[in-house]
């Protein structure tokens, strides 16, 4: 699985997350971003175009050399300096209360320790910073769920850990002491992993 998660698998990704529709999501997502930002699970830089105008700067992770790779032409392209940390988001080494917003896109879904990770993310917000985040995961439909649960296995090993039935609601807010949230299905997807979590959690 070595060659195919960091050789073939961030290709693959790459053409699937640049759907216009995610776009959207993204551009949402990151409007109100400011201060010092972290953004967790870089990946190939497809938030980049969608930082507001003020964000000149940012600090990123992504254990992946793959996505790193293919993350370059759009980092040279960018107005906005991109200090990019090959780690995960279970470990951060940002000391606590550093970031004025963390920005989470698709990411929460592939995460292995979950949990662990957004405890990082908390610690490392400032008081009165700003989870930004969109994420697909687990429907509200008990027969979608049924199915999310049936191929979550089989979609965790070919889409490099990712979980459809991730339940993102509850992990958000079992950590954070302020969420707004939103959920529905994400248009001209299958419900089965369109079924999107979109919002801000703040850190009182």
């Amino acid at each position: 699985m070595g060659v195919y998660n960091e050789r073939i698998l961030p290709y693959l990704m790459d053409i699937a997350m640049a759907d216009s529709i995610l776009g959207d999501y993204r551009q949402t997502a990151l409007a109100e971003v400011s201060g010092a930002v972290l953004e967790i699970g870089f990946g190939t830089g497809l938030n980049l175009p969608h930082y507001p105008d003020h964000v000149r700067q940012l600090v990123t992770v992504d254990p992946s050399p793959g996505v790193h790779r293919l993350a370059q032409k759009r980092i040279a392209a960018s107005p906005i300096a991109v200090d990019h940390r090959m780690l995960g988001g279970e470990a951060l080494p940002m000391g606590d209360r550093t970031f004025d917003s963390v920005v989470s896109t698709f990411t929460l879904c592939s995460i292995a320790q979950i949990e662990p990770a957004l405890a990082e993310i908390y610690r490392v917000l400032k008081p009165g910073g700003r989870f930004f985040f969109v994420e697909h995961g687990l429907s509200d439909e008990p027969a979608i769920q049924t199915w999310q649960n049936r191929l979550t296995p089989i979609q965790k090993r070919i889409a490099g850990g990712c979980h459809l039935n991730r339940n993102i609601r509850r992990l958000v807010e079992q950590q954070f002491d302020h969420v707004v949230i939103g959920a529905a299905y994400a248009p001209n997807l299958p419900k089965v992993a369109g079924y999107f979590y979109q919002g801000v959690a703040t850190k009182l």
